[in-house]
């Protein structure tokens, strides 16, 4: 009994130390992109526990949160409309800040955080950004924040560090209105934990996140590499580039299961081969196919098996765990029912805490996304993975 008072009187005088996640039960949550043209209302929320709207930029004068004037019609709209199908949902305002010149992607190609990189790298910028997201926030009924940025520079995750640790001290010391609650916290994270050599700030990650979810997909894309390869593969026998991998290392760096969410993409890339006798994974490639980035939703995935008729099926691979399909022209990788039940057997089988999908309007009539809530998956047996 002691000691549990002891506990009580610790957790009030430093709550933050230790910040719980209370999604005890599957996380299951989604991006709804607001500069798609899928209606909110069409959102299958009884699928979800969570729900993403994405996004909201950073204004680079004051780093207070700048809606797009494209999306204003819905910023204000979307917690009321995804909460009438499913009440318990909680919706959740996604910030990042487009893509540009000064980080580097999963793969390492120059990108822009500029805004973001400048935010974090001083305190009155921090809080600036910090006070502007809580209001915003609360001022359109979200019941939690995301930071989807996903391109830091190495010099950037210090910064990172300190953000989260201020952040979550506002979080704890607001005042909570009767009938609120207070608001979720999570992050984005690269599937490897550390960036130029340096580590994102784990210490901090885990002790003031609710969750970060890996994004899990984009490793290897048509418009970058002259052959196929898998964006999102689970595994691969001949490379440190899959999910397993960055998985067990975000795991030994010290990063909890229980704070862990795998990112689902519901999209997949086209390539266009060069030759109809070599449609292998690592085949000889000549860029994108289909449209300009090779880039396909999962719905546009399936309408291009339709009607391409005859000779276009997909294939299950279950030692990369993902779909494959080829015509003699084109290739595409994808996740599809098979894949997307692999990789929640995966998730329990690592303890991690569920999952988020990039992004919702791609699902066709939810089948993905029933796939992932569902939590059944067919049982997958871990390929050999380069040291």
């Amino acid at each position: 009994m002691a000691s549990k008072i002891i506990f009580f009187f610790l957790f009030i005088l430093f709550p933050s130390q230790f910040h719980l996640c209370g999604a005890q039960t599957l996380v299951k949550a989604g991006y709804w992109y607001a500069s798609g043209e899928f209606p909110i209302q069409d959102i299958n929320s009884a699928l979800f526990t969570h729900l993403s709207y994405a996004f909201a930029d950073v204004n680079a004068s004051n780093y207070q949160l700048l809606i797009p004037s494209a999306s204003q019609q819905y910023f204000s709209t979307f917690p009321t409309i995804v909460k009438r199908r499913n009440p318990s949902v909680k919706p959740l305002l996604s910030i990042w800040n487009g893509i540009s010149a000064t980080g580097k992607s999963i793969a390492g190609e120059n990108v822009n955080d500029s805004v973001l990189s400048s935010m974090v790298s001083a305190s009155s910028k921090r809080k600036a950004f910090i006070d502007s997201s809580i209001k915003t926030a609360r001022r359109y009924g979200f019941q939690g924040i995301d930071l989807f940025w996903v391109w830091p520079n190495s010099t950037d995750l210090s910064n990172i560090g300190v953000l989260l640790d201020e952040w979550r001290a506002a979080i704890n010391s607001e005042q909570i209105q009767p009938g609120e609650s207070q608001l979720i916290l999570t992050l984005a994270i690269r599937y490897l934990p550390t960036i130029e050599m340096v580590s994102y700030p784990i210490d901090s990650i885990r002790r003031n996140v609710d969750w970060a979810h890996v994004v899990a997909y984009d490793y290897h894309l048509p418009t970058r590499e002259n052959f196929t390869g898998l964006h999102a593969a689970l595994y691969n026998p001949s490379s440190n580039v899959n999910t397993d991998f960055g998985i067990r290392e975000w795991l030994n760096k010290g990063m909890p299961p229980s704070k862990l969410v795998l990112g689902l993409p519901y999209h997949g890339y086209a390539w266009k081969l060069v030759s109809s006798q070599d449609n292998a994974i690592g085949a000889p490639a000549s860029g994108p196919a289909v449209n300009i980035d090779g880039s396909m939703g999962y719905k546009a995935i399936k309408s291009y098996i339709r009607d391409y008729g005859y000779g276009a099926t997909s294939v299950y691979n279950a030692t990369y765990v993902v779909n494959l399909l080829a015509t003699p022209t084109i290739w595409i990788n994808f996740d599809d029912v098979e894949t997307i039940k692999a990789k929640m057997s995966y998730v329990k089988e690592k303890k991690l805490i569920g999952f988020k999908a990039f992004q919702l309007s791609n699902d066709d009539n939810w089948v993905l996304s029933r796939a992932g809530s569902s939590r059944r998956g067919k049982p997958i047996k871990q390929a050999a993975v380069v040291a």
